[in-house]
């Protein structure tokens, strides 16, 4: 039986992909859009991750243990890096993770909460059996499952994106100066808990160092990018843990909310 925090969490997700896609669609078409639906988006995450870290953790304790527990936390490190984006300059592309994660939550819920309350359950499967799905749910619940690992994908190539918009914005002083260091050290996190990211960034480095090791390529630019490599090798080799956490299921905030 869902209760009032779980369609709060839910809501929260629903107000996310509305507020996200109007915002989209106008930048998509160029036209001129109100930051309040960027706002919006980031209230609608901000209210959905509040409520799964309240779940996982509990009420927050004044002491080390807790706090360290609640930063390795994934669905923490999307909430804090929410209120980031909620609180800076609008930045579109960080809209699209978070969307992508609220579409299959939203989906999810509409399956297993929204749907039994309108559509009748099919036969069962045998005798005695508990009644099967509704098709139309079972075909949503094939569809998440076969698109989910593809969706997470997308978000690991997102946000290693974002990180060159945000150092782009900061060079061009459109973007708050600390801006490169607070995505730097979330993408540090995700690099420990998220296969995806790891994956993302293996692919990215695969591709840059075949450019700059490429015949008629001059070698400054491989020694350049050696460097540049180590520097980002060593700043990920000290982080909070070299383990990923309980909630390190690589769907970026996913395996908390889905528990929701």
């Amino acid at each position: 039986m869902a209760t009032t925090q779980h369609y709060l969490w839910a809501a929260g997700h629903f107000l996310l992909l509305i507020c996200s896609l109007r915002y989209f669609l106008a930048k998509l078409l160029f036209r001129a859009v109100s930051s309040f639906w960027y706002k919006a988006s980031f209230t609608g995450a901000l209210v959905s991750y509040a409520i799964v870290c309240q779940k996982s953790l509990g009420v927050p304790q004044p002491n080390a243990a807790w706090i360290k527990r609640a930063l390795l936390d994934e669905n923490v490190q999307y909430f804090l890096l929410a209120f980031w984006w909620w609180t800076s300059r609008p930045v579109t592309f960080a809209l699209l993770p978070y969307a992508i994660f609220s579409l299959f939550h939203a989906l999810t819920f509409t399956r297993t909460t929204l749907m039994p309350q309108f559509l009748p359950p099919g036969p069962p499967a045998q005798q005695g059996a508990a009644p099967t799905p509704h098709p139309l749910a079972k075909k949503l619940q094939l569809w998440v499952k076969a698109n989910y690992d593809n969706a997470m994908k997308a978000v690991a190539f997102t946000e290693l994106l974002i990180m060159g918009r945000v150092i782009f914005g900061t060079l061009t002083f459109r973007d708050a100066l600390l801006s490169p260091f607070v995505y730097a050290f979330f993408l540090r996190q995700r690099w420990y808990q998220s296969k995806f990211t790891r994956e993302a960034i293996a692919f990215v480095h695969a591709k840059i160092l075949g450019f700059v090791n490429s015949p008629g390529k001059p070698p400054v630019l491989s020694q350049v990018y050696t460097q540049f490599a180590g520097i980002i090798a060593r700043f990920g080799g000290s982080s909070l843990t070299a383990a990923a956490g309980p909630n390190a299921a690589g769907a970026g905030a996913g395996a908390g909310a889905r528990r929701q």
